[in-house]
């Protein structure tokens, strides 16, 4: 029998939710991503030590702030993990600006050329931002200019509603997040996967996005066990950390197909004006606390990345 991780293969892209080198080179995923959580990590790893050390000693030389040489770190390592994997590395806007449309527009403009100064073109990458109003009007806005984005912290159907209407390449539904707010909410300690509110979640907008021929590709994200992932077998992409993916490697039950486009309900399309959005987000306490929550702690990541930057630079 073969692993459940090479059944899953066959039926989803598989993506490392990692931005470690090794972990890359071991699990060999399609596409990766680097967030500020991630890139911290690496600071501390040392098989980046050389990487961190070099793009340190050449902001020292050019006279750049710390800020400036943590985003050339975050497209260095991004850089680096476009050698190990045959798609796509998604990058991150700055979570304080996930409020402010030009200014994230103006930021993944500021990505996209220092990947094209390494010599990595626009199609290797995901600009990542989140899916506040502000950040899919920013999403639209570079995806008619032909940079696509990753919509990420995404927790409700509106906003997966929303980020299809503005064309965007690919969203992340959070599963574990979910399941994190319901479990607190709700007492419980764990949900089956058939009643997992992160896996109904994610279920619900890929067959709203199945029913009406969107292009947008679905993500599950966050998993905290493998019957999550199991539960959304058949999902365009799945992210899934190196502990996942390992525990996957080594289960050799049989894998269903769990999610296809052919099994589609037809559900009817529904239109997502401003109003609606922010009503609905408003309406869905879950989403609306785990949205805010998920940007408070990505900033507070990259303001620990430019702490520990500064700190090396003098």
């Amino acid at each position: 029998m073969t692993s459940v991780l090479d059944q899953l293969r066959k039926m989803t892209v598989v993506v490392a939710d990692t931005g470690d080198v090794d972990a890359v080179k071991t699990w060999e995923p399609v596409d990766c991503t680097t967030n500020p959580s991630l890139v911290l990590n690496a600071l501390s790893d040392p098989a980046s030590e050389a990487l961190v050390s070099e793009e340190i000693d050449a902001g020292r030389k050019a006279g750049l702030s710390a800020e400036a040489v943590a985003d050339k770190l975050t497209v260095a390592i991004g850089a680096r993990l476009t050698e190990l994997v045959p798609g796509r590395v998604s990058t991150e806007v700055d979570a304080c600006l996930s409020f402010d449309t030009e200014a994230s527009v103006k930021r993944a403009h500021e990505i996209i050329e220092d990947y094209a100064a390494r010599g990595i073109g626009k199609e290797r990458i995901l600009i990542k931002l989140a899916s506040t109003w502000e950040g899919i009007r920013a999403a639209e806005q570079l995806q008619k200019e032909g940079i696509d984005c990753n919509l990420t912290l995404l927790f409700c159907q509106a906003q997966a509603v929303a980020c299809a209407e503005a064309g965007a390449y690919l969203i992340s539904p959070f599963v574990g997040r979910i399941t994190d707010w319901y479990k607190k909410s709700e007492g419980r300690d764990s949900y089956k996967p058939e009643e997992d509110p992160g896996v109904k979640s994610v279920r619900a907008i890929y067959d709203y996005y199945k029913s009406n021929g969107i292009d947008t590709i679905v993500m599950g994200a966050s998993f905290r066990n493998v019957g999550q992932i199991k539960a959304l077998a058949g999902c365009d992409n799945l992210t899934i950390a190196p502990a996942l993916l390992e525990e996957l490697d080594r289960d050799e039950a049989e894998l269903p197909r769990r999610l296809s486009p052919e099994n589609a309900s037809g559900v009817a399309p529904v239109t997502m004006d401003e109003a609606t959005f922010r009503w609905e987000l408003n309406a869905d306490a879950m989403a609306t606390e785990k949205l805010a929550e998920g940007i408070r702690k990505f900033d507070v990541d990259h303001k620990k990345l430019i702490k520990l930057v500064s700190e090396r630079l003098h």
